[in-house]
């Protein structure tokens, strides 16, 4: 009856696990957090052609400095400076009328006047605020995006002498409310330049391709052979009956269901989904922290495979779970509760490669039929969700969820490293599924050469990981020649299912890939 019992209760973590990481992985995009604005569509004349910058909007409320914004540039207008010292602070004034259409009756002189969108043009706003003496125009979007303020063909050359920038709606929210009481909010705007070299690729390379390399031998270095299963939080170790093996419906149910949770974070952009994504990062984060860390010390420790106690309801559990989970729990609430700090990234990167590294111990593919149905439907996604669906929704709507809400928390599907070297102080990431999907692979390949006492030399799993280190060095050249998002799938797919099946092809291999069971 125990065993029972705690066989239920691993079948229902291992199904956290896994809905856990269907949701995680529907942000499949390598990003560099920024991208840029320029569209190469709206007109460009006299007065009217200046590039699209963005902006650091720094605030304070009676001298209290808060968290920086961040704005957009309007075709017209000053250019703002590159640094902060070359800026000037100026206090905020809120025109009369609001939407700064018309001369403001509120005085305006050395002022950044802070206006709301809405019943006139852009062009009208600049024009009504210099007119009144301010200093600078900050427009409150009337949703939480930036919008491009251009000019048309039938504008006339406007002869705008302030900056005009624009902010998220969110973002003015917090400047209004700043102002209520009666309280001074100094504004202070400039556009730093991005750095040439951006150092946190590199690092964020190693740890993506490390972490498929890890993943994929773990069970033959760590576990061991003669006994490829650790301790999971239910207790006893895990049967083989647990792994789940993919299957050609499955990946495609995989696909679709990472596309519908995709829109819904498109269409519900809110706190409490970011939160929802939060909660399911901790419980398989908790899973992932708890195995690597029990196969770890079982692999240091051998006695430790060995105690054990008897618990109601969950039954024989090992000495190994009942120290490190609660460790772990303490870990993962810990990151929970200071994912805003400076430093939080490096508990999401730590909870994030564990359990990458549990999902591929706990899923597997079969052969490479199942596996051209997952990465391709996968290919097709990414570039379906990053490219054509702006045509769609007017905007791309998987670098639209990846960016995430100015009221939440940030999402957490992603590897991140801090940029050190930039001003704006973001971060460039990965998607969990730039990981998982190809690493699935790669670890069917090791499992494979294994199974047909293949080695590096005549195997598969060398040329694989090669394919996946290649294919991710593409990703981010892509990434710096675009200046945007990139679906990280249109190359990582083609550097690895590419690969195998061309090998396997040239060996005569192909029919038993297509066909195998490991």
């Amino acid at each position: 009856m125990a065993n029972s019992s705690s066989s239920v209760v691993r079948r229902g973590c291992s199904l956290v696990l896994l809905v856990s990481v269907l949701l995680l992985s529907c942000r499949a995009t390598a990003a560099a957090g920024d991208s840029e604005f320029e569209d190469g569509i709206s007109p460009k004349f006299p007065g009217c052609d200046n590039p699209f910058q963005k902006v650091k909007v720094m605030y304070w409320v009676d001298g209290d400095e808060r968290n920086s914004l961040t704005g957009i540039t309007a075709r017209f207008g000053e250019m703002l400076p590159v640094t902060a010292s070359d800026s000037q602070k100026q206090k905020a004034v809120v025109p009369t009328p609001k939407s700064s259409c018309a001369k403001s009756s509120a005085q305006l002189a050395n002022s950044i006047a802070v206006a709301e969108r809405g019943e006139c043009t852009f062009l009208e706003k600049a024009e009504a605020a210099e007119s009144g003496g301010a200093a600078a125009l900050l427009l409150i979007n009337d949703e939480n995006d930036l919008q491009k303020m251009v000019c048309t063909q039938n504008d006339t050359a406007p002869e705008i002498a302030i900056p005009v920038v624009m902010v998220s709606q969110s973002a003015g929210v917090k400047i209004l409310s700043g102002m209520e009481g009666g309280a001074k909010v100094d504004i202070l705007m400039y556009s730093p330049e991005k750095p040439t070299f951006d150092g946190a690729i590199p690092f964020l390379w190693l740890m993506a391709v490390g972490s498929v390399a890890c993943a994929s031998v773990w069970t033959f270095v760590v576990v061991g052979d003669e006994d490829k299963n650790a301790p999971s939080l239910g207790g006893e170790e895990a049967p083989e009956s647990e792994v789940v093996e993919l299957k050609t419906k499955t990946a495609l149910v995989f696909i679709v269901t990472a596309s519908l949770v995709l829109l819904f974070l498109f269409f519900f952009k809110s706190a409490w989904s970011a939160w929802l994504l939060v909660v399911l990062f901790c419980i398989g984060g908790l899973q992932g922290l708890h195995y690597v860390a029990s196969t770890l010390l079982v692999r240091v420790c051998e006695r430790c495979r060995e105690a054990k106690v008897t618990l109601p309801a969950l039954g024989s559990v090992t000495v190994v779970s009942l120290v490190i989970l609660p460790v772990a729990l303490i870990f993962v609430v810990s990151w929970a509760v200071h994912q805003n700090s400076p430093f939080a990234w490096v508990g999401q990167d730590l909870m994030g490669i564990c359990m990458m590294i549990l999902v591929l111990q706990v899923v597997h593919l079969p052969n490479i039929k199942v596996a051209s149905a997952l990465l391709i439907s996968a290919f097709l996604y990414d570039i379906f969700w990053v490219f054509i669906s702006p045509f769609i929704f007017k905007k791309s709507v998987m670098i639209t969820v990846a960016r995430g809400s100015d009221d939440g928390p940030s999402l957490p599907m992603v590897l991140k490293m801090p940029k050190e070297f930039d001003s704006w102080n973001g971060y460039d990431m990965i998607g969990f599924g730039d990981i998982l999907f190809p690493g699935l692979l790669v670890a069917f390949s090791f499992r494979y050469d294994r199974s047909h006492g293949k080695d590096l030399t005549d195997g598969y799993f060398l040329c694989l990981m090669l394919g996946y280190a290649f294919g991710l060095s593409c990703t981010y050249v892509g990434l710096y020649l675009m200046k945007s998002g990139q679906p990280a799938l249109l190359y990582l797919v083609p550097s690895t299912l590419g690969v195998i099946v061309t090998l396997g092809a040239r060996r005569g291999e192909l029919s038993q890939l297509w066909n195998a069971k490991v």
